[in-house]
């Protein structure tokens, strides 16, 4: 009897995303035999955009996972895509300027855990604060003649890249897509398996209970909010230094909004989210293949409109359905 309600509270939980998974993995296997080349490039094109938006949903879900609310992953992944790509025009040391994007993201962090843990600011607010803070940042000290000294370059993981279908999306890719792929495995066992994760999610869900037996949950509140933000560094210098190889004014273009929509569509796992990410990654590979090739007689804004479109319905018909963290949002007061 138990197991038979467990089963059905899975599919409850995940059928939809079982099914939708299905549906896609039939489509591309269709299209493959249809054309093999056009195919294995929209899917190394989708791994590559949902590399920043899981990273960001990463980001918002630990933060989350501990009660926490992050905004400002928007503003996170702009100033340190800036950052990077400063240090790199600089130096010319990618190792170098990712560390320090990086960090840049983990200072931002820090801020967001002392307005929110500390202060008891709003967090919608401080998450706003920090979207602010870089967009003026960016804006102010942008210099449109710097470029960067070089980018990340793909790596080839051997017989595996010449796999098909999944061998060049995979197994050929720059150190930072392979690296979220990494992430996302890591941080699903450290939060549903180790002691760490059983405290944030701890935290997130009943922090007074989880303080009457022991856990700092303010440590455990800033810790995760200042390793999201690290997170979000990552994804930002992805921009600069692994996608673009250059910084534009507002060249988030709104991928920490996205992010948060990856995971909630992903119901604040990171498995979850990777899957969520790589639906809207696909969507965006999709549509600029369609604008490359002319597929369609419409203006090319209208087809750039589909991961935005798709944000949409997923967040109209998702977000009443998944349930956050119980303490999500709500400051701590110890007694």
């Amino acid at each position: 009897m138990d197991r038979s309600i467990s089963w059905k509270r899975f599919f409850r939980q995940w059928g939809a995303f079982i099914i939708l998974g299905g549906g896609v993995v039939l489509g591309i296997l269709y299209f493959y035999l249809q054309n093999p080349i056009i195919t294995e490039a929209v899917l190394a094109s989708a791994v590559r955009q949902a590399t920043p938006l899981v990273l960001g949903a990463m980001c918002g879900l630990m933060g989350e996972r501990a009660g926490i609310i992050n905004i400002g992953i928007e503003g996170q992944m702009l100033l340190s895509a800036f950052v990077g790509y400063l240090v790199n025009a600089w130096t010319g040391n990618l190792l170098v300027a990712v560390f320090v994007g990086v960090a840049t993201g983990a200072v931002l962090g820090l801020l967001l855990a002392f307005m929110s843990v500390t202060l008891k600011v709003d967090q919608i607010i401080g998450g706003t604060v920090i979207n602010i803070i870089a967009v003026g940042l960016t804006g102010y000290f942008y210099q449109a003649g710097l470029t960067t000294k070089g980018k990340l370059a793909p790596i080839a993981l051997g017989k595996l890249a010449e796999l098909p279908i999944i061998g060049r999306a995979l197994f050929n890719n720059p150190p930072i897509t392979y690296a979220a792929i990494i992430l996302v495995f890591v941080l699903h066992y450290v939060l549903f398996y180790t002691k760490w994760g059983l405290r944030t999610r701890a935290v997130g869900e009943h922090p007074r209970a989880a303080d009457t037996v022991g856990v700092n949950v303010y440590r455990v509140r800033y810790i995760n909010v200042i390793l999201g933000g690290a997170i979000a560094g990552l994804a930002g210098v992805f921009l600069t230094l692994e996608a673009v190889g250059s910084f534009e004014r507002l060249m988030t273009n709104g991928r920490g909004f996205v992010a948060l929509a990856v995971m909630i569509f992903g119901k604040w796992s990171p498995l979850g989210s990777w899957g969520a990410a790589l639906l809207f990654g696909m969507t965006s590979a999709i549509q600029t293949q369609i604008q490359f090739a002319g597929v369609l007689d419409i203006p090319h804004q209208f087809i750039g409109m589909l991961p935005y479109l798709l944000t949409i319905v997923v967040l109209a018909g998702v977000v009443g359905r998944s349930r956050p963290p119980a303490a999500d949002g709500i400051p701590y007061e110890k007694e």
